[in-house]
């Protein structure tokens, strides 16, 4: 599996452990806001290091790291995926995947060979807003498989979604009922891009700081999912234990 980049050390991307990231090249979305866009394109990316030197790496950190997020890109677009993770795990590290839900069939392997730990989902926006975010078209059908097989509870899982300037109330509680019964939905924090293509690019625009309407949907969204966080933004977690 070719590897873009590996984060060392990373407290934020596996909730409640010291994690190393690797980031896989190549993905099958375009979406505009993406903050790895450089690995969009696996053919233009240098390879960082090779699945070998990065699992030869991981041998020498047990005991300072806890587990591995293998993101991207798409990290289930990669023929290696499966047997990459196997050699994680045999190390002793609890393993994170990072997905957008379009392989099913592929999130179903890895998730029935109990190679997956935890799977964050990335719900992009409401079905018919899904093309025009992600600057692709997008099968409906795929990410519904992806989310019924997280509901069915098979692995420990989120579902999050980035908070953009495109999506607006009514986007994200569409999409809080589309997950109804979830365990977990986040609504993350857009992070401003910096780049002269982003600043340039007419469907991007600056989301920083939290919509007005961030807290009411927080409130609307607990009484479709079980928890439902906000990631990034200054306001409070609110749980739910009545989620139907």
């Amino acid at each position: 599996m070719q590897n873009a980049a590996v984060v060392k050390c990373s407290f934020n991307d596996y909730p409640g452990k010291i994690a190393a990231v690797v980031f896989a090249s190549g993905c099958n979305l375009n979406c505009f806001y993406c903050h790895n866009r450089t690995l969009i394109d696996a053919d233009s990316v240098m390879c960082a290091m090779t699945s070998e030197e990065v699992v030869e790496w991981l041998r020498f950190r047990r005991g300072l790291l806890d587990a591995v997020v293998v993101s991207g890109g798409e990290p289930t677009l990669k023929s290696g995926l499966a047997g990459f993770v196997a050699e994680v795990r045999d190390l002793g590290y609890v393993v994170k995947l990072d997905t957008n839900g379009t392989r099913p069939d592929v999130l179903a392997s890895v998730i029935d060979a109990g190679l997956v730990d935890y799977v964050a989902m990335d719900i992009k926006a409401p079905a018919e807003k899904y093309d025009a975010i992600c600057g692709v078209p997008v099968d409906q059908g795929a990410i519904d498989e992806s989310i019924a097989l997280l509901v069915d509870e098979h692995v420990d899982y989120e579902f999050r979604t980035t908070i953009i300037h495109q999506l607006t109330r009514e986007d994200i509680l569409a999409i809080g009922n589309r997950i109804r019964g979830a365990r977990l939905y986040v609504l993350q924090q857009y992070r401003e891009l910096q780049s002269t293509e982003a600043l340039n690019n007419p469907r991007w625009t600056s989301a920083s700081a939290p919509p007005p309407w961030l807290e009411d949907v927080q409130q609307r969204l607990a009484q479709m999912v079980k928890i439902c966080l906000t990631r990034g933004f200054d306001i409070n977690p609110i749980p739910a234990t009545h989620a139907h």
